[in-house]
């Protein structure tokens, strides 16, 4: 007679939330979300749709929730903010970069230069293992990063926590900031959920996406399933090629998926292996974040860039959360945008060389 065999593999034992079925996870993550939104939106927080479920999130990802963005659902979410974006391009901005071009320039340059001298740091005062804090820092292409650090051994887990944290840093103060510079100005009287939109463009604009974004996966692009529909799209925008129409349900509802996908990053297990690296982490974001600051007053005084576009065109990441707070504000959405897009197309080209370079010598 064989003896009984126990190779089977032991599944975590599931605590706090994470004993709910995930139907009733979801209930409960969208119910937060509505209430932390109604609450951010009464106060006049912009971008309350990502931020109060971003929070609803975390809180449920921090108590022991197992449930994730499904994949297609968070591909669908990029081409809606594409798109979003892509209709709020106009013709003269290339003019307005044409003129300022070296300063744009040393403005990305030098924020992936302090990103990656805090990784620099963070490494060679041995706080994180190997070589992780140079991958943790590059400022922005978090998926490149994470997948270039774990080809190069670094700890992927510890990669994602230092690249979602600084996201929630970045977006809550360019929300504060949002905030702060906006309560002066009147509040406008809300959208309308359900307004009517035209049929046709609608459609359009969501085949365009779609296409786009399947091209920009198909070509295995850093964030392509967004930057493809956003350039076909402003391109398609500014040509008059195309009218551009989303309703307002459906980016209220792209918004909260955002939020969702970047709190439920933030687990148990995640922070518990992350604990050491808490407050050097912290640190190093509040240093880049300063300097970014330092860099929007360049913008402003050389340049003549209204403040709060400045603050946030410098912003270090992530693209998609400052998109969704420039639109939710007044600022110049497209500078802001072209800003970002920039600096992502620059860390994405270079950021894996730069980082392997700085990783060999640290």
């Amino acid at each position: 007679m064989k003896p009984e065999q126990h190779s089977l593999p032991m599944t975590p034992e599931k605590t706090g939330l994470g004993r709910l079925s995930p139907v009733r996870q979801w209930c409960l993550l969208a119910a937060l979300s509505a209430i932390f939104a109604a609450i951010l939106e009464m106060i006049g927080i912009p971008a309350g749709l990502l931020m109060g479920p971003m929070a609803a999130g975390a809180l449920v990802g921090m108590n022991g929730g197992t449930i994730r963005l499904p994949r297609r659902f968070f591909f669908c979410v990029q081409i809606v903010l594409a798109m979003m974006i892509a209709g709020s391009m106009r013709p003269d901005l290339f003019a307005t970069f044409s003129s300022n071009w070296p300063l744009f320039l040393a403005v990305i340059i030098s924020v992936i230069g302090v990103s990656t001298l805090c990784g620099w740091t963070i490494t060679r005062m041995r706080i994180l293992p190997g070589t992780t804090a140079i991958w943790g820092s590059s400022a922005g292409a978090a998926s490149t990063m994470l997948l270039m650090a774990d080809a190069y051994g670094a700890d992927a887990r510890l990669v994602a926590f230092m690249q979602y944290l600084r996201v929630v840093f970045v977006a809550s103060a360019a929300t504060m900031v949002a905030h702060l510079w906006m309560s002066g100005a009147e509040v406008g009287t809300g959208a309308r959920w359900f307004a009517p939109i035209a049929g046709l463009p609608f459609l359009a604009t969501l085949s365009v996406g779609i296409v786009g974004g399947l091209l920009g996966k198909a070509l295995r692009m850093p964030a392509g399933a967004f930057l493809v529909p956003f350039a076909i799209g402003s391109v398609c925008n500014v040509t008059g090629m195309l009218t551009i129409e989303l309703p307002q349900w459906l980016l209220a509802l792209s918004f909260a998926m955002l939020g969702w996908n970047i709190g439920l990053g933030f687990t148990r297990p995640i922070l518990a292996h992350a604990r050491r690296a808490l407050v050097p982490t912290v640190v190093s974001i509040l240093v880049l974040m300063s300097f970014c600051g330092l860099l929007a007053l360049l913008l402003i005084e050389v340049a003549g860039i209204d403040p709060l576009t400045a603050y946030l065109a410098t912003s270090p990441g992530g693209l998609d959360s400052i998109a969704v707070i420039a639109a939710s504000s007044d600022v110049d959405l497209p500078f802001v945008m072209a800003l970002q897009t920039a600096r992502l197309l620059i860390i994405t080209l270079i950021g894996p060389a730069l980082a392997r370079f700085v990783a060999d010598r640290a």
